[in-house]
């Protein structure tokens, strides 16, 4: 199946879970299933890890989700998980508590690809939505009151292809409608990347465009009365004292990390 530019990104990280492990053995993720996805896609990686610094940020983003999720499922065994833009990835093979839920959700064409590769085992769904339309919490069916259990959910390579008012509309819809004790990880831009997907290694020929970032990580949580930045990480951390002095020197221009993660709770 040929998918549009957006959805065809899902390549990217599924090349670097599967192979990334060789170029950074520290950050392998020991992802169990994304190199037989490829092979049935018939789908060569080389072009993907020869892009080493977005294979790095791949592994490294995915490592932070991993430590954070298992964190949330520690204190809510029975939670509910849920990845936004799901892709062909793989997560609840890492946070399978035995009594929690999980979601994956992405655009029709990409569900109906996964559909073809991945099977929903016990207490996992998968379900067609555009996050890009108002609504889709409750289309989703996540938990929602006072008295729901909270939700975790990912967002990653996502919200960067996606117009400002409408991720603002994300931000603001996952405040409204997410319990208490919810969190929302996500991954972000410099606003300074917008407009120049071209000149990345890997997104560059997908044909998809970056079209929100942000000058500072705090405005995130500017999105909702709500919400709160619980963390913020910049990708510089995996390059050790080099890389902290590089951001030293352009965070001042850019105002944010080039490429961070970030992880926003709610204000209850």
């Amino acid at each position: 199946m040929r998918l549009p530019a957006v959805p065809s990104t899902l390549l990217i990280p599924l090349a670097a879970r599967a192979h990334g492990g060789r170029c950074f053995p520290w950050l392998a993720c020991g992802d169990a299933v994304a190199a037989g996805l490829l092979q049935r896609l018939g789908e060569d990686a080389s072009a993907y890890l020869a892009d080493l610094p977005t294979v790095l940020n791949v592994l490294w983003r995915t490592q932070l989700i991993k430590q954070a999720a298992q964190a949330f499922f520690a204190e809510h065994p029975a939670g509910q998980g849920a990845n936004l833009g799901c892709g062909l990835s793989h997560y609840f093979q890492w946070f399978d508590t035995g009594a929690n839920q999980w979601l994956d959700a992405d655009l029709p064409e990409v569900v109906q690809l996964r559909g073809q590769l991945l099977a929903c085992g016990p207490r996992m769904r998968c379900a067609e939505v555009d996050i890009a339309k108002p609504g889709w919490w409750r289309r989703l069916g996540l938990p929602q009151g006072a008295d729901a259990p909270p939700v975790l959910v990912i967002c990653e390579g996502v919200l960067m292809y996606l117009e400002p008012a409408q991720v603002r509309a994300v931000l603001a819809e996952f405040a409204r409608c997410a319990p208490r004790g919810s969190r929302l990880l996500l991954d972000v831009l410099t606003s300074w990347a917008v407009g120049h997907a071209d000149m990345h290694p890997s997104v560059g020929p997908t044909g998809a465009q970056f079209r929100w970032g942000v000058a500072q990580t705090q405005e995130l949580a500017d999105a909702h009365p709500r919400l709160r930045l619980l963390q913020a990480h910049s990708v510089s951390e995996c390059y050790g004292w080099p890389g902290f002095a590089l951001e030293s020197l352009w965070c001042p221009w850019l105002g944010a990390p080039l490429y961070g993660m970030a992880m926003l709770g709610l204000q209850d």
